[in-house]
């Protein structure tokens, strides 16, 4: 496994990402997705180890993903929910936070519909002086770093099977179209595939892709040393960002993170923003379409795309969310024990 290029305690973002911490992570979950793929699917690398699920906001496939991916490398697992926890007594988060590490805890992989609750987690653990890292498994409109991950080995395991790469992806042009706005499966996606030299374009209604979106991009981009130069590019209609497009990802309607009517309705956006097998035809022949879960069908993308292999990615994302995130919980569990 490729550990030597690994420092990283905690996965909170990927704005600060290096190329070698990219590869490392696609590398180690081709070697987990061969594993996957025996008879005998689970490891001892983690044997020994706590890994505390603290999901304070609904999930299935992430959930469900880390759950699994920790059962595979032998770890004990915990599951948090909210509803049924001492929070409804009063709790505090940073209070949970602590409890788990009384237990022991070793990993904990935090999701929370606020922005920065697994950075204010991640900062006790550290304040305290305890070696336990912490996972962002999604926050608010920030960021969910191991889905844009597992895209992004999604995608490279396509193009090489045997060997992904962030370089793979250099001069591919990727459309990602839907609520930007909301999404921070968009945010992680657009710091990775900047970073590989990828050309991303982003199409959305006005209301759903702002002008500070790009602003914000560009603030964030100049203290880091991409090459090539990132290369975004905003549209408000969606032909120009399909156009010759090798890979479109299309995002969910985040409804219960709007705050106001910012769609007429979800015919129109479907009929404007949908991805269909007739919209694809403005892309290139072997074009390839991923949805990061849940869909709406008949909204976001048709059901007929959505269902057929020749086009659609997201069965693949699945499959592929199990060994990205047993690459993240090996990397940072690794000297743990």
């Amino acid at each position: 496994m490729p550990t030597t290029t690994w420092n990283r305690h905690h996965v909170l973002s990927l704005a600060d990402f290096t190329a070698a911490e990219y590869d490392t992570v696609l590398q180690t979950a081709a070697s987990f997705q061969e594993v996957l793929s025996r008879r005998t699917k689970k490891v001892p690398t983690l044997q020994g180890q706590v890994v505390a699920n603290l999901f304070f906001e609904s999930s299935t496939r992430t959930r469900s993903s880390f759950e699994l991916a920790a059962k595979r490398l032998s770890a004990d697992t915990l599951n948090f929910a909210a509803a049924t926890s001492s929070m409804t007594k009063g709790e505090t988060i940073l209070d949970t936070a602590k409890t788990y590490l009384a237990m022991g805890t070793d990993i904990m992989v935090v999701r929370h519909r606020e922005a920065g609750v697994p950075n204010a987690i991640a900062a006790e653990m550290d304040r305290l002086g305890v070696r336990v890292s912490v996972l962002n498994a999604g926050d608010g409109q920030h960021e969910h770093p191991s889905q844009a991950l597992l895209d992004l080995f999604t995608i490279t395991t396509l193009i090489d099977p045997d060997r992904p790469r962030l370089e793979l992806l250099k001069g591919k042009k990727i459309a990602i179209v839907g609520d930007i706005l909301h999404s921070r499966v968009a945010r992680s996606n657009i710091w990775s595939l900047i970073a590989s030299g990828a050309e991303v374009h982003l199409a959305a209604p006005p209301t759903l892709l702002p002008k500070f979106f790009a602003e914000f991009i560009s603030e964030e981009v100049e203290d880091r040393n991409y090459s090539p130069n990132p290369q975004l590019f905003l549209h408000w209609q969606l032909e120009p960002a399909l156009q010759n497009a090798d890979f479109v990802m299309t995002l969910r309607l985040q409804k219960e993170r709007m705050t106001a009517h910012l769609l007429p309705s979800l015919r129109e956006y479907h009929q404007l923003f949908g991805i269909t097998s007739t919209k694809l035809q403005l892309c290139k022949s072997n074009v390839k379409v991923l949805h990061p879960g849940p869909v709406n069908r008949g909204v976001e993308i048709s059901s007929e795309l959505m269902d057929d292999p020749e086009f659609s990615l997201i069965q693949s994302q699945v499959t592929s969310g199990v060994a990205v995130r047993m690459a993240l919980l090996y990397l940072l569990g690794s000297g743990k024990s």
